[in-house]
Parts: structure tokens; sequence; C-alpha cells
């Protein structure tokens, strides 16, 4: 257990352990020299260019450090130079890829709102006509049981109408008949 601990205490401490062999990037806005030792002193191999992405191996010697560059290169750079952060070399195709994502994704949502907005104008031309078709339903509604209740009430007249009309005749009746000579009786004893 106290091993482990020693170990990972050293490596905390030893950050040269940790990077070697990462890919790490020579700073945007500069043209350096590759050498071929830790100083200018030392025969220059080439020159990287701003943005390039660098191995890093991970041993430094005063203000610089050993890299490979993109074309393969073993050489010493100034070590201030050097960027753990993509360059913008590096992140302008990603960028311009996902501009370019992100703008068929658009594409395709504004012709997806679009296809939306056609069916919501057909979806409110559809609503207003079967609002119109129930405005008129309830306007036939209305005018069916108005005629109804016309009807019910032509038919209570229609009715009453008859009932005085019979009650009209039975009264008659009943005065003509009450005002008619009744016929005599003929006597018995009559011859």
């Amino acid at each position: 257990m106290l091993r482990l601990l020693a170990l990972v205490v050293m490596m905390l401490l030893s950050p040269s352990l940790l990077a070697e062999g990462q890919t790490r990037y020579i700073a945007d806005k500069v043209y350096l020299y590759l050498h071929g030792g830790p100083g200018t002193q030392y025969r220059i191999l080439g020159s990287v260019e701003a943005g390039q992405p660098i191995t890093y191996l991970g041993e430094e010697q005063g203000d610089y450090a050993k890299i490979i560059d993109h074309k393969g290169r073993e050489g010493w750079v100034v070590a201030d130079l050097i960027s753990s952060e993509k360059s913008f070399r590096v992140q302008l195709p990603e960028v311009q890829a996902e501009l370019t994502s992100v703008k068929s994704q658009l594409d395709e949502l504004t012709q997806a709102s679009s296809g939306d907005a056609e069916q919501i104008s057909q979806l409110r031309a559809q609503l207003a006509q079967s609002n119109q078709a129930l405005e008129q339903a309830s306007n036939e509604r209305d005018s069916a049981t108005r005629q109804l209740a016309n009807l019910k009430n032509d038919e209570r007249f229609e009715f009453l109408k008859q009932g005085g009309m019979i009650a009209g005749a039975g009264l008659l009746v009943g005065l003509i008949l009450a005002y008619i000579p009744r016929p005599r009786r003929r006597q018995k004893n009559r011859w």
C-alpha cells in the first residue's frame, strides 16, 4: 500500500512522465525552427508552421522541448510555444464540419417547420369549415325546435278548438232537446 502511494506521488511530481508521447500543438501565429538539439546553436532541421500537430516526447532541457513534428522529424523547439489546446488550424476544419452539420439540421428543421406550418394552415381551414358546419347545424336545430314548439302549440289549439266545438254542439243539442215539446202519453182508459 505504501509503495502504491509512493508511486502515485512520484507520478504527480513528475509531469514529464505523464506527458511523454502526447499530441500537442505549436501555438498559433508562430513560425519556428526545428533544431537538432536544445538550443539555437544546433543545426536547423526545418521549420514548423503555427498550429501544426506535433508529438511531445516529454524530454526538456532549458527552454527547449523534444518533439516529433507533423512530417515525422524529431527535433527540439522552444517549450513555451507548445500548447496542449488544439490550434485554430486543427479546430477550423472541425468547426466547419460541425457548422455544415448544424446548417443541414437547421435546413431540415426549417423544411419540417414549413411543412408543419402548411399542415397547421390546413387544419385551421378545416377547423373554420367545421365551425361553419357546426353553426349551420345549430341554426337548423334551433329552427327545428321552434317549428316543433309551433306544431305543439297548433296541436293544442286544434284540440281546444275541437273540444270547444264538441261542447258547443252538445250545449246546442241540450237546449234544443229541452225546448222540444214532449209527446203526451196516451191514456189507456180511452176507449
